[in-house]
């Protein structure tokens, strides 16, 4: 019987040790973490407004545990960063266990504080690590930018300088007999459903080099190309005399929006030199309104690059509409890019729907690129009610239309390059829209248009060659000495 009791107390002592073994930390003091990056980094953000998270992972290489005496801002207090540690939100933790082999995140975001000047600031701290002896520390770095706030505002007649950007909350709207004039080379920022609501009148007198920037306040470079981060720019009817020159207008639900139903009358707005591109919804969307643009590129929206309904009046030259949403994917966009249309159906909550009809007076396109990747083939639809007006001419443009698409009448289509690869230099990665050497487009335009705007999008001549390009770039083709 004390043989047996011998062995339970002895096999007790053996678990005893055993667990005690299993519970050890590295205790060397020369213990090395690893982790992710040695420097946590936040692009340009804006001052007063909080960051995207970005995270680090650290990591215990060892086969057995450790303990982390501390993990905290070197700051402390009065960091600008903010820490949550393996899901405590803290800036200072401590006796941070790590399994072996095993690792934590830690998240980090930021607040810059305002300077009262347009100068890019750069806000530093890092993160240190006390285990056993050891110390180790990551990085921790943020640009920030000063801003003027425009929050819940109604604009009265003024001027936006280029002197630090705008930053819009919740909307800016432009009362009637009002001008908002923007200076060249400012930034207009807008926060998630922000938008730019114009009753008056709204002149963005951008130049080239100095473009005027419309687009959502998220700096970094993940949202770079991401659509409806804000709601877009309105003109209401009854709006005139608008303008947008050397303007880029981006990552919105609709990015230009002429015209509504509810008001009686139009808008009116004259688009030179501009950009709009990676809308959720539409580039332009536009009911019975006018429009005259010239060196527009419209570019990869989810919908429409441009939907002209209800009528209105509109003169598009030198105008590059290339809807390649989602990339290389034929599939990814059932509607067509450019859609020309007196009639608008809405549908209700009720089941019914409501029509509305309106003259197409005009709807002129000449020397001008529409194409995109839908898989029908037609990046062209026509939406015709015999009850209005429709009126409209495609007069020497590269047309991406099925050979189903009746293009015989010369009241509507003159000088068309049907389905043409218009080979632009890089459309996909870079939005390159400029025409390779071998582009179809190249000289193909008509004189007449190309010496009315004799200069393109990159402020190059036009009528220096054989004929004007079509589209909003002209080539210049590199003489050989």
């Amino acid at each position: 019987m004390k043989k047996i009791l011998h062995i339970i107390i002895g096999l007790l002592i053996l678990v005893v040790v055993v667990s005690c073994e299993d519970e050890k930390y590295v205790s060397f003091n020369e213990v090395q973490l690893e982790f992710s990056a040695d420097t946590v980094m936040f692009d340009t953000i804006f001052t007063s407004i909080g960051s995207t998270t970005q995270h680090l992972k650290v990591y215990n290489p060892y086969d057995q545990k450790i303990l982390i005496s501390s993990v905290r801002l070197a700051r402390g207090e009065e960091s600008k960063f903010r820490l949550n540690v393996n899901g405590i939100a803290e800036n200072e933790v401590y006796d941070l266990e790590i399994p072996p082999k095993d690792s934590i995140y830690i998240f980090v975001e930021v607040t810059v504080d305002p300077t009262g000047n347009n100068m890019a600031m750069v806000v530093q701290d890092s993160i240190e690590f006390s285990t056993n002896a050891s110390f180790q520390d990551v990085d921790l770095v943020a640009w920030g930018q000063d801003f003027h706030l425009i929050r819940d505002a109604r604009i009265k007649t003024t001027t936006w300088t280029a002197d630090k950007p705008y930053l819009v909350y919740n909307y800016a709207y432009v009362d009637s007999g009002e001008v908002l004039t923007i200076d060249p080379g400012a930034k207009i920022y807008f926060h998630d459903k922000a938008g730019l609501y114009v009753r008056g009148r709204i002149k963005a007198l951008g130049e080239f080099g100095q473009p005027i920037v419309f687009q959502g306040d998220r700096l970094e470079d993940v949202y770079q190309d991401v659509p409806d981060q804000w709601n877009g720019l309105l003109l209401f009817s009854g709006s005139h005399g608008n303008v947008f020159n050397y303007a880029e207008i981006k990552n919105a639900n609709i990015g230009l929006q002429v015209g509504n139903i509810e008001d009686e009358g139009y808008a009116s707005v004259e688009l030179g030199n501009t950009k709009i591109y990676n809308h959720a919804y539409a580039g332009i969307f536009s009911l019975k309104s006018k429009i005259r643009a010239y060196n527009c590129l419209i570019t990869n929206c989810g919908f429409y690059a441009a939907a002209l309904l209800v009528g209105g009046d509109y003169d598009f030259y030198h105008t590059t509409i290339a809807n390649y949403w989602g990339g290389y994917s034929g599939t990814s966009r059932s509607t067509a890019s450019l859609v020309l249309s007196n009639l608008l159906i809405i549908d209700q909550a009720s089941g019914e729907s409501v029509s509305y009809v309106g003259d197409l007076e005009n709807a002129n396109f000449s020397n001008s690129i529409i194409t995109g990747n839908i898989s029908s083939g037609n990046e062209l639809e026509l939406g015709i009610s015999e009850d209005a007006v429709f009126n409209y001419n495609f007069d020497h443009c590269l047309l991406q239309v099925s050979d189903t698409f009746n293009i015989s009448d010369p009241d509507y289509f003159s000088e068309i390059l049907r389905g043409a690869d218009p080979k632009f230099k890089d459309p996909f990665e870079k939005l390159n829209f400029e025409l390779d050497t071998l582009s179809p487009a190249k000289d193909a335009g008509l004189n007449m248009v190309g010496q009315q705007f004799p200069l393109d999008m990159l402020n190059q001549g036009r009528t220096g060659d054989a004929g004007p390009d079509l589209g909003a770039y002209e080539r210049i083709e590199k003489v050989s000495r």
